[in-house]
C-alpha cells in the first residue's frame, strides 16, 4: 500500500497531473509520418498525464497502440479516426489499459501478463489515484474481453508487421514493439531530459532501462514513440543511453540524493526534468 501511495503522490506532485487537474486539459495535436508501406499518426493528447496514442495506418485498416484515457481526448480522437476512413483492426492496450471499452473483444489486444497486472495492487492503486484526482473526466470502464498475445513474437495487422519483445524488466509486464521494421514503441518515448522516477523507480531500474534502450538502438528503427512523450529520433535514444551510463558512475561517486542531484545538474545544466526527484528514488 505504501508503494501505491508513493506512486500516486509522485504523479500528483511531479506535475504529471498538471497544476489545474482535469480543468487544465488541452486539445491534442497529431504528428504524421510516412513510412515504408504505412503511415504513422501520433496523437499527443496534451492531457495531464502526458499520454500519447499511436495509430498505424495500413493498407486496409488501422491499428491503435494505447487509447487516450480522458473523455475529452477520446471524443476528439474518435473524430480523427473517422476522418481516416478505415476500420480499426486492433487496439493494443500494452502499458495502459483504459479507453478501450467501446471496442469489441476481437479488436482489443493485451500483451501477456498485463491483464493480471492491471488487476493487481500497484496498477489498481494507480487507477484509484487517477479516479480521485480526475473523477468522471477519465474513462476506466472495463472492456468486455480481449485477445492476448505473447510478450515476444510477430503479428501482422492491416498489412504491417508488429514485432513484440519484452520491455524493461523493471517496468510493467508489457512489450516494446517494432512496427514495420521502422518504428520502435516503448512505454516512454526517449527524450533529451532527466529521466523520470516513473521510469527509474530504483537502483535496479537503471540497468533494466539501459538494456531496453540499447535494444531499441539496435533495432534499426528511425523513429521512436511511446505511451508518454513526443516522437523521437535515434539521437534521443543515444542521449538517454549516455545519460544512464553517466548516472551509474555518479551514483557510485555520490553518497546521498542531494549530492547526486547536484552532480546531475552540473553534468547537464539546463536540461529539462527534475534531477532531485530522480536522485531521491536511488537512495531509498
Amino acid at each position: 500500500m505504501k508503494k501505491i501511495l508513493w506512486i500516486v503522490s509522485l504523479l500528483a506532485g511531479s506535475g504529471v497531473f498538471g497544476a489545474q487537474g482535469a480543468a487544465a486539459l488541452l486539445k491534442g495535436e497529431v504528428k504524421t509520418y510516412d513510412m515504408d508501406g504505412f503511415r504513422l499518426h501520433v496523437y499527443l493528447t496534451q492531457d495531464a498525464l502526458g499520454d500519447a496514442t499511436t495509430v498505424v495506418e495500413g493498407r486496409d485498416g488501422l491499428v491503435i497502440l494505447e487509447m487516450p484515457l480522458f473523455k475529452e481526448n477520446l471524443k476528439e480522437f474518435a473524430g480523427y479516426l473517422k476522418g481516416l476512413g478505415k476500420p480499426v483492426v486492433k487496439v493494443v492496450a500494452d502499458y495502459h489499459v483504459g479507453g478501450v471499452a467501446d471496442y469489441a473483444p476481437d479488436q482489443v489486444v493485451l500483451v501477456e501478463g498485463m491483464s493480471e497486472f492491471a488487476k493487481g495492487a500497484v496498477y489498481g492503486g494507480m487507477l484509484e489515484g487517477f479516479k480521485a484526482a480526475f473523477g468522471d473526466a477519465i474513462d476506466l470502464r472495463e472492456h468486455a474481453g480481449h485477445e492476448e498475445v505473447p510478450a515476444e513474437g510477430r503479428r501482422i495487422w492491416a498489412g504491417v508487421a508488429f514485432d513484440f519483445s519484452r520491455g524493461a524488466s523493471s517496468d510493467f509486464p508489457a512489450s516494446s514493439v517494432v512496427i514495420g521494421g521502422r518504428v520502435c514503441y516503448t512505454h516512454f518515448a526517449p527524450a533529451k531530459a532527466h529521466l523520470s522516477p516513473l521510469q527509474i523507480t530504483g537502483p535496479e531500474a537503471v540497468d533494466a532501462q539501459l538494456a531496453a534502450l540499447k535494444a531499441a538502438a539496435a533495432s534499426g528503427c528511425t523513429l521512436f514513440v511511446g505511451g508518454h512523450g513526443a516522437p523521437a529520433t535515434p539521437a534521443e535514444v543515444e542521449f538517454q543511453i549516455a545519460y544512464l551510463e553517466k548516472l551509474k558512475s555518479l551514483v557510485a561517486e555520490n553518497a546521498d540524493a542531494g549530492a547526486l542531484a547536484a552532480a546531475l545538474s552540473a553534468a547537464w545544466p539546463g536540461l529539462p526534468g527534475d534531477p532531485a526527484a530522480l536522485a531521491a528514488v536511488l537512495y531509498r
